[in-house]
């Protein structure tokens, strides 16, 4: 029996969408992907995420990587929050689940940086039970101890449990700790699959 839905952020309660940003400030073409790669789709972006270096090392390392994209990179790196648009559904699909009795949780990949500076697009926050962002204890999903530390902290039986999130690996990831998953493509899809599970 599902007691606690468990939601990613990016993609599932707001838009990320990095591309249009750039766009945007004006990096388009070439320099676009050559940002992209040196950014949001590197190994270090998880290190982002996971928050463990400081800031200047991060965008160090960043510009290391394409050097001939300097501009571009620091451009891009004091609007990053820019990424983050709420969902208008967020706030009122949570209160929804939790007025039916359900517990809502967030699991999310997030950098302390972005998080500090994307406050007001996070109201959904104060409607749930509880949080877990990646910065808060340096661990990343897919590694299982993210899991774990969210089922240990807030009590959690992991098959009491579902898991929504936009990556497949991190789905994957949760299954195997014997939460239930569901690969978020919408909330209606999302919400047809929780109906699946008992969750009205």
């Amino acid at each position: 029996m599902i007691k606690n839905i468990i939601f990613d952020v990016g993609k599932v309660l707001v838009e990320y969408d990095w591309e249009s940003v750039m766009m945007r400030l004006g990096i388009t073409g070439k320099d676009l992907e050559e940002t992209a790669d040196a950014t949001v789709r590197s190994q270090l972006w998880n290190e982002y995420d996971r928050s463990r270096l400081s800031d200047e090392e991060l965008l160090q390392g960043f510009l290391a990587q394409a050097p001939e994209q300097k501009e571009n990179i620091c451009l891009f790196w004091e609007h990053v929050a820019d990424t983050i648009t709420r969902f208008p559904y967020s706030e009122s699909w949570v209160q929804s689940l939790r007025d039916k009795g359900y517990r809502c949780y967030i699991l999310s990949n997030y950098a302390r940086r972005t998080y500090e500076r994307t406050r007001e697009e996070l109201s959904f926050e104060k409607k749930m039970d509880g949080a877990l962002f990646s910065f808060q204890v340096q661990q990343i999903k897919p590694e299982p101890e993210i899991y774990r530390t969210l089922l240990e902290r807030f009590g959690l039986e992991a098959s009491e449990c579902v898991f929504l999130d936009d990556n497949p690996d991190n789905v994957e990831a949760a299954e195997r700790l014997g939460i239930h998953g569901i690969l978020f493509t919408g909330k209606e899809a999302a919400e047809e699959k929780l109906r699946a599970l008992g969750v009205e």
